[in-house]
């Protein structure tokens, strides 16, 4: 059998993969990543999509990702330059709810629509600060396995039980309604501004296909809570460049440590004899081996597509197999001639430099949901939106602007299928909604791309369009994901590891998923 040529081979060039190889080759290992795709990235890219306006096609925001693995990496120093953003405003048929970065300033507008949240929101942003400081140990950690009597699981969960017992009663008693309550009925105990809950609740049903009343939402909530910028919970900021120079970034430091990046590499197989991983078979028939083989796609890609079955154990198949996905959201890219003129706040100003959320109400979501539900795009969706132009110009010509625009819900598994015709219905319920509080808006797009859950599990492989690489339901959360007994980033295959948004803690551009791998991975050598 050939020597092995690698110590590690990185089976994708998503922020995850490239996260992996970099702290892997940090401690010395001789590391390959292959991506499929001509440029690294996954879903976190920037591209020209017209003449001289560059759009983070998929994901479009840093939010999430691990301030240790910024500093780690030095991230910085590889060219990563974050911009934050300071308010996030929800346009409403006569007015506008606008939630500034600002201290007093945001107090002085909730109070505008209600003295009781006003007094409320600082509590509440307390709690929250509080869970996440709860949770945050837990996103370094690999999940103990509680049906395991091996004593470094035992260890594990006294560890994690001592954790849960030093947050106190009352911050236990919210944490646990945070894991099993709807973030909209959470809201509910807080505040009474419709407009106020329904953005919040809305962060609660990014990427699933759950209604913001549906259970667990609370959790992706609080997940998408844990963006961290300079030690602030909940900051988040656009990447100078578009989400594509975060992973530029990872992956000059990943070759700045010494690995090996290679594009239009497609993986076609892990090659494995006698219940071990040895390393990969190319498209083009190729051959590469490696002590380590470590997936960064998503479990079905990772089992169902390149190991044979005959090398996984039938109960871990089955689980595979069910394992949801459900992709829920889409993207509308936008090149424009002019800014958005919004009735409820005319003109140029710095709530355009921050998120706009059309999120009217809770119901508004949630029929937005109920349409998804049964097989339909939203007619209505909710949308998160920034443009990226006003805070970084070189992203579009001068004079010109780009708008992003997340839009949920949008089911892959759509009736009849996605088609042509059904991909340009979506984007135009985005722009005629869109247009009922921005009426300038058609006539300012010169542009229009529009991406469905389709277009995304077929350009960057991520199974239904799935953005985080399975559904972050409780049931597929912590020691569960993506499989009971398979949490710890290790695989019924010696030598074959993951380290995607498949595993704990999950998606986002967060890149835990990828340390703690790596970690593992050294741990066990």
């Amino acid at each position: 059998m050939a020597a092995a040529a690698y110590d590690a081979i990185i089976v994708g060039g998503g922020h995850n993969g490239l996260v992996c190889a970099a702290y892997l080759a940090r401690a010395g290992r001789k590391v390959l990543v292959l991506e499929r795709r001509e440029r690294i990235g996954g879903a976190a890219l920037t591209e020209e999509v017209f003449p001289g306006f560059k759009f983070s096609v998929f994901s479009y925001v840093v939010s999430l990702l691990r301030p240790e693995i910024i500093r780690d990496l030095e991230l910085p120093r590889h060219g990563l330059h974050i911009l934050p953003l300071e308010s996030t405003l929800t346009p409403l048929p006569n007015d506008y709810l606008i939630q500034w970065n600002d201290h007093d300033q945001n107090r002085r507008e909730l109070a505008r629509h209600s003295l009781r949240d006003a007094e409320a929101y600082d509590e509440f942003g307390l709690m929250l600060h509080q869970m996440a400081r709860a949770v945050k140990p837990l996103l370094a950690m690999a999940p103990p396995d509680p049906t395991s009597l091996a004593f470094g699981e035992l260890l594990g969960m006294k560890r994690l039980a001592e954790h849960f017992r030093a947050l106190g009663a009352k911050r236990f008693n919210q944490l646990t309604k945070l894991l099993t309550m709807s973030s909209a009925e959470f809201l509910d105990e807080w505040f009474e501004t419709e407009a106020l809950k329904a953005t919040k609740s809305a962060s609660g049903i990014i990427g699933t296909l759950l209604g913001p009343r549906s259970p667990g939402t609370a959790y992706v909530l609080l997940h998408h809570y844990m963006g961290e910028l300079d030690g602030v919970f909940r900051a988040w900021g656009f990447a100078k460049g578009g989400n594509g120079s975060v992973s530029a970034a990872i992956g000059a430091a990943a070759q700045a440590a010494g690995a090996e990046i290679r594009c239009n590499a497609s993986v076609q197989k892990v090659l494995v004899s006698y219940g071990k991983a040895r390393g990969v078979v190319l498209e083009n028939g190729e051959e590469i081996r490696a002590k380590l083989v470590v997936s960064s796609a998503d479990p079905r890609r990772t089992f169902l597509g390149l190991v044979d079955e005959k090398h996984l154990p039938g109960p871990f198949l089955e689980s595979i197999r069910r394992f949801r996905f459900r992709g829920s959201s889409a993207k509308v890219n936008l090149a424009l001639g002019e800014l958005p003129d919004f009735t409820c706040l005319p003109g140029r100003g710095p709530h355009l430099r921050g998120a706009v959320s059309i999120s009217p109400s809770v119901a508004y979501l949630e029929r937005a949901y109920d349409q998804a539900k049964y097989g339909e795009p939203s007619s209505e969706p909710y949308m998160d939106i920034v443009i990226p132009s006003l805070l970084d110009p070189e992203m579009a010509p001068p004079g010109k602007h780009v708008m992003s625009i997340f839009v949920q819900y949008a089911p892959y598994h759509v009736n009849g299928g996605w088609t042509d015709a059904r991909r340009e219905a979506l984007g135009d319920a985005v722009v005629n909604t869109l247009s009922q509080y921005a009426p300038n808006l058609k006539g300012a797009i010169l542009h229009r791309q529009v991406v469905t859950p389709a277009d995304i599990e077929r350009i960057v492989g991520l199974t239904e369009g799935n953005i985080f690489q399975g559904e972050l339901s409780l049931q597929q959360m912590f020691f569960l994901r993506p499989v009971p007994s398979w949490a710890k980033y290790r695989t019924p295959v010696s030598g074959l590891w993951q380290c995607g948004a498949g595993t704990h803690p999950g998606g986002g551009v967060m890149g835990a998923s990828g340390r703690n791998a790596a970690l593992q991975i050294l741990g066990a050598a």
